[in-house]
Formats: C-alpha cells, structure tokens, sequence
C-alpha cells in the first residue's frame, strides 16, 4: 500500500481549519492507505511556550484527532517525542541541508527576519519536518499550501542524501486538498486561520457549541458591498464563507453564490452547515476526554508501532553515511 504521514502540532483542542485544511482528509486516507499521523510537539520549542501546558495540550489535540475520525485500529496515531529516531535522524539531515535553503524559507523569513534572538530552532525545524516524513519511507504527504516549501526541502534533501551516500530514503510527493486547503480567520479574511495570532472571534473551534459558532459566523468580516460572488482576491471574507460552505456540503463554493441575495443569508447557511458538520466531532471529543487513560493508551501503542519503522530506517541512514554500529543489544 502506499504509504501516507502527516502531523499537526499541539495546539489544544482543534479548530475548524485543522479539520477541514487537514484532518477530515487525513480520515478519509487512512482507508486508502498505510497512514501515518502524530502530534509533532517537538516543533513547539520553536517558540515561547508554556511547558506545564504542553503536556496537556498534547493529549487534547490527540483527543481532537481521533473525534475527528482517525482510527488507531487503522491508521497509526503517535507522539512526535515518544520515538527517538526524529531528533536523531533531524541532525543528521541538519548536515545534509544548507544554511542558504533554510534562510529562504518563507516562513523562517517571516517570523524570524532580521532578528538575531529568534531560536536557531525556528531556522532548522524544516529539517526536523523532513526526518519525520522520512523516517517512515512515506509515499505521500498531506500539506497545506503553506507546508509546500517544506515538502520540496524535504524532497531535495532526500535526494542529496540518496545521491551521496546510495538508496537511502522515499522521496515524498505532496498531497494537497483540492477544496478549503486554507481556511482563513473569519475577521481577519486574508490570514490562515490558527491558534498562533489572538483572534477568538476569527477562530471556530470543533468544541465551539452551536450558539458559539453561530455567533462567530454572524459576526465575520465581509465587504462593504451586498453582491455574494466568489472572488477571493477582490472578496475575501465573503470567498471564505462560500468556500466553508463548499467545504461543508461537498459543493462548488462559486456555484453556491447564486443562490444567496444578501451576506446575512449566506453567513446563516454557512453556520447552519458547521453546526451540523461539526456537531459529531464535538460529541466524540467529549466522550474521549472522559476516558483520558484510552487516549495514553492508543498513543503508548502508536509509538510502538512508529519505532518499528523509524527504527531501521534510522539506522539505515547512519549505516549509509558510514557510522561504526554500536554493540548489539544497544537500545540507546
């Protein structure tokens, strides 16, 4: 089968642009293929964080992932830290890469810029991306648009690998949704929607109730125009309601605006639509909060899956680049 990995990081519970940009996807592979998913919570340090948070934000987002259909007698569900072989083989490809493709990454280049305080981490955390896509000889990768930058660092480090040191790793390709692979804040229309930028009005999360996702429909941006038209760089707040819309119903998002005289009937349809999409996941994330324990449980054993495939492929790698194999019965 082909195999496909994807990770998010642990920002608490999910929002809606996780799960329509990302995970409702990750659901419907993981039948097709041998998925491959964690929590990549090692890429929080990139950032200032608060540590006696982290633990808990882990487990809800794992907690998000699998009401929000991912199914660990199916796929593989684990913690990023919980496997070794990710730091181990990220160094490894830090001295594969080079300084020049890291700094012009567009968003080292964004959040980092000019400012000779921002974390080495942020510069090299694309390379730690790459060895979690290729500790698992992964066919295919799940991204947004704003992950392909990365995927193509992974792909050329792969390649350089390969060439230097023989057949080592899977050169991945990228998978993008065809429809809401950006999902943007509802008040802030031509930015991603996320957790990372203070918008709590912009931001619909999968535990938001009913009257909450109502009232954060209601009150998104649009224009000060009435025409409902699908033009994403002329009407981006009104483009992204038609393309939750779209989303959510499995239509066209230009084809709906026809059916809509005015915003107040769109935004209507548009939260009608999430409460009803949503509403599912909101109940499965209860009952698992509930059951802490079987969270820990299906991500101890997610783990021990996901060494038996980083494992040798790890070592793989450092036999190819001419390392002494340590003693056998080493387990460091």
């Amino acid at each position: 089968m082909t195999r496909v990995l994807s990770g998010v990081q642990p920002s608490g519970v999910l929002h809606l642009g996780n799960y329509l940009g990302a995970v409702r996807g990750w659901a419907a592979d993981q039948h097709e293929h041998d998925a491959f998913f964690c929590v990549v919570d090692l890429h929080s340090l990139t950032s200032d964080y608060d540590p006696a948070a982290l633990a808990g934000r882990t487990l809800d987002t794992a907690t998000g992932l699998l009401a929000s259909g991912l199914d660990p007698e199916v796929c593989t569900l684990f913690v990023q830290s919980h496997v070794a072989a990710h730091p181990r083989l990220a160094w490894l490809l830090e001295c594969t890469a080079t300084y020049g493709e890291l700094r012009r990454m567009t968003q080292f280049k964004e959040k980092g810029g000019e400012n000779e305080s921002v974390r080495a981490g942020l510069l090299t955390y694309p390379v730690l991306m790459a060895a979690d896509i290729l500790l698992y000889d992964a066919d295919r990768v799940p991204v947004g648009d704003d992950q392909r930058q990365h995927l193509e660092l992974t792909r050329d480090v792969a390649i350089r690998f390969n060439h230097h040191f023989g057949p080592t790793f899977v050169v991945p390709e990228a998978a993008v949704p065809a429809v809401a692979a950006r999902v943007m804040d509802l008040q802030e229309p031509t930015r991603k929607m996320s957790k990372s930028v203070s918008s709590p009005l912009g931001t619909v999360d999968i535990l938001d109730s009913p009257q909450e996702i109502d009232r954060k429909v209601r009150k998104a941006v649009t224009d000060t125009e009435s025409e409902v038209r699908y033009d994403p760089a002329a009407k981006p707040g009104v483009s992204n309601l038609l393309d939750l819309l779209a989303a959510a119903t499995g239509a066209d998002p230009a084809s709906l605006a026809p059916g809509f005289t005015n915003y107040g009937g769109l935004k209507a349809a548009v939260a009608e639509a999430l409460v009803e999409l949503l509403r599912p996941v909101r109940e499965r994330h209860l009952a698992l909060a509930a059951d802490r324990a079987h969270v820990v449980g299906v991500l101890a054993a997610g783990a021990a899956k996901a060494r038996t495939v980083a494992g040798p492929t790890f070592e793989r790698a450092m036999a190819a680049a001419g390392f002494l194999a340590p003693a056998e019965g080493y387990s460091g």
